[in-house]
């Protein structure tokens, strides 16, 4: 069963906690143009996601994806603004032109036909978490229990599909519009478990203090990409392709994930993916 819950209403029932998860959220534009002057300029929808996407300590977008995106185009000789979206309106935004690419730790399992593909550009575990005392150890104790998950992302799909026999059909899938606010619901006790990136859910750990266990078993294991709209025929899926390839065989992408993830080799394997 799907519930949905705005992040209004969370925050007047949880208060405090859920307004520090959701104070990091891209709340300008962002105007990260280059310096490079007269540069045409590529306009990157995004939300939060550390350590991928997020407003440093200046308010300036900062994050694996930025590093990566603003380095990219430049050698393919664009300026790089970051737009914050709304999430759900993601495909609306680039069909329409409001945005060029959809880009923020974007899974691209199961939407290779949604989209123009650029990527895949990183690998990265889909997973479920749990707090640190909680009895749940695999995927088929959510049975009867209540799991946080962001609308529109790979693991609602996942859950409420019902075509992974590990997940009981019993599980509770509360949507959040706020990818930050899940990671509050857990702590507070709100729900028994969340799903997200494995990436983000080490992040938020780090970043408040907080533990939580992650079920050894991933829900998927998927490869990141930049989305295009299918009627976009400039060919900036193909060259943005093309640049991460180079930017991996120069040892920049290496470098960039290094800043924020240990071990960056593990999520640069993208060749090792399954077709």
């Amino acid at each position: 069963m799907k519930h949905r819950i705005s992040r209004r209403a969370f925050l007047r029932g949880c208060g405090l906690l859920a307004a520090s998860a959701a104070a990091g959220g891209l709340t300008s534009c962002g105007e990260t143009k280059a310096k490079d002057g007269g540069l045409p300029q590529i306009v990157v929808g995004s939300d939060t996601y550390p350590p991928y996407i997020y407003l440093n300590n200046d308010g300036v977008p900062a994050g694996i994806d930025v590093e990566i995106a603003t380095e990219a185009f430049r050698r393919m000789g664009y300026s790089t603004r970051f737009e914050p979206i709304d999430w759900e309106q993601k495909t609306t935004l680039v069909e329409s032109g409001a945005i060029d690419c959809i880009w923020g730790c974007f899974s691209m399992d199961g939407r290779e036909e949604v989209y123009r593909w650029a990527g895949p550009y990183m690998v990265s575990r889909q997973v479920a978490a749990v707090d640190a005392d909680s009895s749940i150890r695999s995927l088929s104790d959510l049975a009867g229990k209540t799991i946080a998950v962001q609308s529109t992302g790979k693991p609602e799909e996942i859950f409420l599909s019902g075509s992974d026999p590990r997940i009981p059909q019993t599980v509770e899938v509360l949507s959040i519009e706020n990818r930050s606010v899940q990671y509050a619901l857990l702590s507070c006790g709100y729900v028994d478990a969340i799903a997200a990136h494995e990436t983000g859910i080490l992040q938020y750990m780090k970043d408040n203090s907080v533990e939580f266990r992650i079920l050894e078993e991933p829900l998927l294991v998927t490869g990141l990409g930049i989305a295009f709209a299918k009627n976009d025929t400039r060919g900036l899926d193909e060259k943005l392709t093309e640049t991460f390839a180079a930017m991996r065989a120069d040892g920049t992408m290496k470098q960039i994930v290094g800043k924020y993830l240990p071990d960056p080799e593990k999520y640069l394997e993208v060749d090792a993916l399954e077709p």
